[in-house]
Formats: C-alpha cells, sequence, structure tokens
C-alpha cells in the first residue's frame, strides 16, 4: 500500500530537447533553462536534457533519424516519462515521435497552454485557456492529453480543463470552439463597459508589462498594496488586476498588472488572450519590468518589446524598471553593463522598496507633465483655467498685473519647441525659465 502511495505521488520525469540556437548562445553547457522553468512550473521532474547541435528538416522527426533512436534510447534509460521539445513541432512529427519512444511526446506550445490550464482561476482566463487549448488541439486528435494521468504523479496538468479527453470528434471541438468565442465575446463587451466606467473617472491609467516572473505582481502589491498573488514561478498570475495609485498633489493613476510575456508564446494564446492583453495597448504609459539580476534580461526585453509591438502597444510611452535591484547592489560590473543595456531606467525594488520615489516622479512627469512655472498676464486670465481643466496647478499667485503659476500641464516639448498638446501650446509663451 504504502508503494502504491508513493508511486502516485512520485513527480513525472521528463526529457528535455533544446534547439540549437541555445549551443551558439551559450556553448558546450548550454542548457534549455527557460524550458526547465516551465517543466518545474507545472510540476514536472527533469530526468536530463539534450541539446542538439543541428536539426534536419526530415518529414520523420525533423532531425535525423540516427538521432531520433539516440533520444528515445537515452529516453528509455533515463526511465523518462515523457519528451519535450523547445520549439513547435507539427502533429505528424508527434505522432511519428509517440511511436518511436512509445511515450508522449509534446512541444514548448502545449507545456506552455497546461500551464495556463493550471494557473487560470477566473471565468475569463479559464475560457481563454480553454480557446487556445482546443484551437491548438484540433489537428492533433490523436494525440492523447489523457495519457499522463494514467502515469505516475497526477499533478501532471491535471486540474482544470487539462484533464478534458481529446478523442472528440473534430465536429465537437469546433463547435465548442464557436461557442467559446461567444463567451469570450461577452466577457470581452463586459470589459470594455468596465473600462469605459473606469475612463470617466478621468484617472489616467498606467500597465505593468515584461516578461514573466519579473516581478510585476510583487511591484502592483508593494505600490498599492493589492495583495495578488505572488509565487516565484512563471505565470504565476493570468488574470489583470487594477488598483489605484497615489501621485503627488493629491492626484492618481490606475495601475494594471498584465499577463507576463515569454519567447515564442504560443499565438493560439495570444489572440485568445488578446482582450487581457489590450490592457497593456489601451494605457497611456507602459512599465516595462526587467529582471535585473536574470543573465537573460537584456533577450528577455528584446522579447517584450517584441510582443508589445505584435500587440500595437510598441508606440506607447514607456519607463524601463530595473526590478529587484537589491540583488544587484555591490555588482559593479552588473550594473555598468546594465546600464549599456538600459539607458536611463530606473532602479527598484519589490522587496526593498528602493527607488519607489524616483519611481513615483517619473509616472507623475510622465502622465502630468512636468512642472513648470508660468507668468500669464491677466488679459490672458482664462488661460488658468485651461490649465486648471487639462493640468494640474500646484501654487497659484494673482499679482497686479499676472497670474503666477507653478503647473504641471500634459505633455512635452519636441526638439524643435513645439508642444506636444494643445494646452502646452497655449501656455508655452508665459513659460518662465
Amino acid at each position: 500500500m504504502v508503494e502504491v502511495k508513493a508511486e502516485e505521488e512520485r513527480k513525472v520525469r521528463c526529457l528535455l530537447i533544446g534547439a540549437p540556437s541555445l549551443r551558439k548562445q551559450g556553448g558546450d553547457s548550454a542548457e534549455p533553462k527557460e524550458l526547465q522553468g516551465l517543466a518545474q512550473t507545472l510540476g514536472l521532474e527533469c530526468a536530463g536534457s539534450i541539446v542538439l547541435n543541428r536539426i534536419e528538416p526530415t518529414p520523420a522527426y525533423g532531425i535525423g533519424t540516427g538521432k531520433a533512436q539516440e533520444i528515445a534510447g537515452q529516453a528509455k534509460d533515463l526511465a523518462a516519462d515523457c519528451i519535450i521539445f523547445d520549439w513547435e513541432i507539427d502533429p505528424s512529427k508527434q505522432r511519428n515521435w509517440e511511436k518511436l519512444t512509445g511515450i508522449p511526446v509534446f512541444d514548448r506550445n502545449e507545456l506552455i497552454i497546461r500551464i495556463f490550464a493550471q494557473r487560470a482561476q477566473t471565468r475569463e482566463a479559464a475560457l481563454q485557456v480553454e480557446l487556445a487549448r482546443l484551437t491548438y488541439s484540433l489537428p492533433r486528435l490523436s494525440h492523447s492529453y489523457g495519457d499522463m494521468a494514467r502515469q505516475r504523479g497526477g499533478s501532471y496538468g491535471t486540474k482544470g480543463s487539462g484533464e478534458t479527453k481529446l478523442e472528440l470528434d473534430r465536429r465537437q471541438i469546433e463547435d465548442k470552439i464557436v461557442q467559446l468565442k461567444r463567451e469570450l465575446a461577452q466577457v470581452d463587451t463586459n470589459r470594455r463597459t468596465q473600462r469605459k466606467q473606469r475612463e470617466r473617472t478621468a484617472s489616467s491609467s498606467c500597465a505593468l508589462v515584461g516578461y514573466t516572473n519579473a516581478g510585476k505582481s510583487s511591484l502592483l502589491n508593494a505600490l498599492t498594496g493589492a495583495g495578488v498573488f505572488v509565487e516565484d514561478k512563471l505565470f504565476a498570475t493570468l488574470d489583470p488586476t487594477t488598483r489605484k495609485l497615489a501621485l503627488a498633489e493629491g492626484s492618481s493613476v490606475l495601475l494594471t498588472d498584465t499577463v507576463g510575456f515569454i519567447s515564442n508564446l504560443p499565438h493560439t494564446l495570444i489572440d485568445a488572450f488578446r482582450s487581457t492583453l489590450e490592457e497593456a495597448a489601451l494605457a497611456d504609459l507602459l512599465l516595462v519590468t526587467v529582471d535585473a539580476s536574470d543573465p537573460e534580461c537584456h533577450a528577455q526585453y528584446q522579447q517584450v518589446l517584441k510582443v508589445l509591438e505584435e500587440i500595437h502597444a510598441d508606440k506607447i510611452q514607456r519607463i524601463v524598471l530595473l526590478n529587484k535591484a537589491d540583488k544587484t547592489e555591490g555588482n559593479e560590473v552588473l550594473r555598468s553593463q546594465l546600464d549599456a543595456w538600459f539607458p536611463g531606467a530606473l532602479y527598484v525594488s519589490a522587496h526593498t522598496h528602493a527607488g519607489f520615489p524616483e519611481l513615483l516622479a517619473a509616472i507623475t512627469e510622465a502622465l502630468l507633465g512636468a512642472e513648470r512655472f508660468y507668468r500669464v498676464p491677466l488679459a490672458q486670465s482664462s488661460l488658468v483655467e485651461l490649465a486648471r481643466r487639462n493640468g494640474t496647478i500646484t501654487a497659484e499667485a494673482w499679482t497686479e498685473d499676472a497670474v503666477e503659476l507653478k503647473a504641471r500641464i500634459p505633455g512635452s516639448f519636441n526638439e524643435d519647441g513645439t508642444a506636444s498638446t494643445r494646452t502646452l501650446a497655449l501656455l508655452a509663451p508665459y513659460l518662465v525659465k
């Protein structure tokens, strides 16, 4: 009885196969670290990893037959329960691999979808993940998702939508996809209504975006006391959370935590989570959060920029935050490298609250405008009301011939001296430099 229980609690062992690009980046010691992190997030045990020297475009396995047999042999020697590839493999190759090895074989996309299925908490997230899962599985009907539930270790994506059997026929899956799209359209309508209600408050919006596990939720909690779930794992949170963040002069901004990005994020997930990602695309300011302690932070930042471009959020003004700065203190070489990679970025720490005053000042200036001094003639006193309506007046004094203002007016001056907003342009002639 004890042996049966131990067998059930034993984690599923996986053999990881890395792409040749990893070897180019890290030499002979390269390992698929991100794939390992994804596997561990799903509760799998990494039995071993292989990084290929090259990928041959063969029709059967995508690599040479000899290498495929070598991988199958190593999986057997390691007693691996499944094989995971760090790139997308098409359905026919997936079936060939499973016939060769006799164990489930899947790719990075399926791994990420399974993680999302585990992490989904709200109805919207569950619908989005289910839509992505069915869209991905449609051409893979002969690939059984239920096999691993019968293997040792029940933690392998057995919760939520991940345990649904995929022996449904194509028509049933297509009908389910149509139904899910209808439900998501209704959820999206509700989200748009909520967004319009927030917009009526005239508060600016700010979105935390970045690579998964960069510390966005921790920053939201530290800045606003939101109490969002935080865990040192990939994709700890999937649902956007919005809280009010107090700024200077009694003003505030709506701060939203968004789903984390990752390289090669499956397009089925991008499509399914598009309404969620719109929180970033419709924000007035993006706080691009970077894990400063991660050796791959520059590559991760580039991937974030790529995703922002895909969701048409690349033109929005942004502030780069080097989070977990407390882990880089005293390392002058690393700090110098970070300064070169991210010029003008702010060092912050959700753990120690370091850099928060500078961050709040930067958000205030980006959204409310820099604090400037104006001397407006009494004949143009109507501009005072315009400044009050469209900006924030921090000090006001009326003299015999003018009104002296210290105010924040949204917008900035371009290199040629022209103002980017109408209010700033009208007040520009009275700016005291």
